[in-house]
């Protein structure tokens, strides 16, 4: 499954510029010739992509773009500015189509990919362009070329930024509900979840990211067991993981036996899931009990980092959502960064 973000916007390339209908007037030369300049280009409309967008959250609010047009042509045989072009950034992944007919014009998939998709209109040519030797003071010049309309659909089909994984009965769906604007079935019995939900997640001053809660993974799920595959190949669509822990279920016994089980799913499955950084959260610390059980399972993994909330109370909530969004810049400035290459 992925999260399919949609809009819809109306892009015009720049007029050119018309040319310039002129004749020399200077002292002592009484006949001068034409002189009338060439009118300057239209703007473009450029779109290319950009790492640092993860949602076409801005194109609700904006849906017109217009690139400049070109100035007209002047005498002394002065050629009008070229209009300036409309550079239309989107993030990795969106697809470009005709709104009428959907049909794709291009797949902005990779970064840093530039593509002038709308010519501006061409400038028209003064008076001088048409001078010759039977025809030596032509009275007109032409117009500049229209710039062109069209209405295109953006649709961006995103990898979840982060997939929230655990056990069943973890309470995913209830971080995702109250991280995001999400509202997932949530029941107290395994396998509520049967199909990934996605949520955006807004911090306060960053662009939202999105989140998918993973159903529940058992064991033997990479061989199928349950809905295992299919879970599974939703994860390698994640940039990284949150793996989410009931804490009142942890057995003092073997603290980490939960924890194990979904780590080993991962790395029997293969596809370099176990390369995906993981974040560490305990849920239900609302409950008495889950605190102590917490605090055994942090001191046997010595874990530096892991967060201890309660979903149902939303504490620790705003710590977590900030520090997956800092996780989430660090990732995309080292994905942006030449050395990544």
């Amino acid at each position: 499954m992925k999260f399919i973000d949609e809009a819809t916007i109306t892009v015009s390339s720049g007029h050119g510029g018309s040319g310039c209908v002129s004749f020399r007037r200077e002292k002592y030369i009484p006949r001068g010739g034409p002189d009338g300049g060439n009118g300057g280009n239209g703007g473009n409309i450029i779109f290319k992509t950009d790492t640092g967008k993860r949602t076409l959250l801005e194109f609700r609010t904006k849906r017109s773009f217009t690139a400049q047009n070109g100035a007209p042509g002047k005498g002394k045989q002065q050629t009008g500015k070229t209009g300036k072009d409309t550079i239309i950034s989107l993030p990795p992944g969106t697809i470009i189509s005709e709104a009428e007919t959907n049909r794709v014009i291009k797949d902005m998939v990779r970064p840093d990919t530039t593509f002038v998709f709308l010519k501006g209109g061409r400038g028209g040519k003064g008076n001088k362009h048409f001078t010759s030797s039977t025809y030596r003071s032509p009275r007109f010049a032409q117009p500049g070329e229209p710039g062109q309309t069209v209405t295109l659909k953006l649709e961006l089909k995103v990898l979840a930024d982060i997939g929230i994984i655990g056990l069943p009965n973890a309470g995913k769906s209830t971080l995702l509900s109250v991280i995001s604007a999400a509202r997932p079935a949530i029941n107290d019995y395994p396998f509520t979840t049967l199909s990934p939900n996605l949520g955006m997640v807004q911090v306060k001053n960053g662009e939202p990211f999105a989140v998918a809660d993973i159903p529940g993974l058992i064991e033997g799920a990479h061989t199928g067991t349950g809905l295992g595959i299919q879970f599974l190949k939703h994860i390698e669509r994640t940039r990284f993981l949150v793996h989410l822990i009931d804490a009142s279920a942890i057995d003092n016994a073997d603290p980490l036996n939960g924890f194990r089980t979904i780590n080993t799913e991962l790395a029997q499955y293969g596809k370099n899931l176990m390369e995906k950084p993981q974040v560490v959260v305990l849920n239900k610390t609302d409950i008495p009990e889950a605190v102590e059980k917490a605090d055994t399972f942090i001191k046997a993994t010595g874990l530096k980092t892991c967060f201890k909330i309660s979903a149902a109370t939303k504490n620790g909530i705003e710590d977590l959502k900030n520090h997956l969004f800092a996780l989430l810049c660090q990732y995309h400035e080292q994905d942006s960064s030449p050395d990544s290459e």
